[in-house]
């Protein structure tokens, strides 16, 4: 098995042995029950990354030394997924999948036909978790770059995005153009937006468009809003040669 990814402070990478502490020393020594001798790979989230080995374990901690150093640069172009928020508990599911499939960026959209709402104190609960979900689906799938959840967007917010990327698509089942045929740019950022169960109104489209945005057929299935997302970023990753 690789070695599992756990999230380091920056300064602690930098030093040749160091206490794991907190919430991911405490799943690395309790819940993964890692001891002396096994391998863990330690990342600040931002492409640095320290392959380590345990020295000493103790009940919610692990003493750790540093092998070796290296970053990992951000793939490029990066892509980003605009998420029409779905209902229950799928938004969770989309950020988990997109996520294990290496989007960089996730933005939460309030889009026209959006059943599920974002206020007050829910929408901070809701963000709390897609951020959490994203986190973790990171560490399973060892990446060492992790994926930035927004705030929740406006419409008049997607259209900035979309205006300021290389490539704006919006999934749209009537589309002429199929995704996997759109010239893709080799750097920048590509923006792709999913809307939610209820579908994208005709005035987002109209204000996509203006923004720059091309609609782009996924496949010829329509796909739930939570899968979409996961879907498009694998045509991408094949596209574009990350993957």
């Amino acid at each position: 098995m690789t070695a599992p990814v756990f999230l380091a402070d920056p300064a602690d990478l930098s030093r040749e042995g160091f206490t794991l502490a907190g919430p991911e020393g405490r799943h690395a020594a309790a819940v993964r029950r890692l001891r002396a001798g096994e391998r863990l790979d330690l990342t600040d989230g931002a492409g640095a990354v320290a392959e380590c080995v345990v020295d000493d374990a103790g009940k919610d901690s692990l003493r750790v030394r540093v092998l070796r150093r290296y970053e990992v640069p951000a793939p490029r172009p990066r892509l980003v997924v605009v998420q029409g928020l779905p209902k229950g508990d799928r938004g969770e599911l989309a950020v988990e999948m997109m996520t294990e499939a290496g989007v960089d960026v996730i933005v939460p959209w309030a889009a026209a036909r959006c059943v599920t709402q974002w206020k007050g104190e829910r929408a901070a609960r809701s963000l709390a978790r897609w951020r959490s979900t994203a986190r973790e689906a990171a560490k399973q799938s060892r990446r060492f770059h992790l994926p930035e959840v927004t705030d929740l967007a406006r419409t008049a917010e997607v259209a900035a995005l979309l205006s300021a990327a290389a490539l704006g698509v919006v999934l749209h089942e009537e589309a002429a153009s199929p995704l996997s045929g759109l010239p893709l740019p080799a750097d920048g950022d590509i923006v792709v937006v999913v809307g939610p169960e209820g579908g994208v109104s005709e005035e987002e489209i109209a204000a996509f468009r203006a923004a720059g945005a091309a609609p782009a057929l996924l496949g010829p299935t329509v796909l739930r809003t939570s899968t979409a997302g996961v879907a498009a970023v694998a045509v991408l990753q094949a596209r574009t040669g990350r993957w």
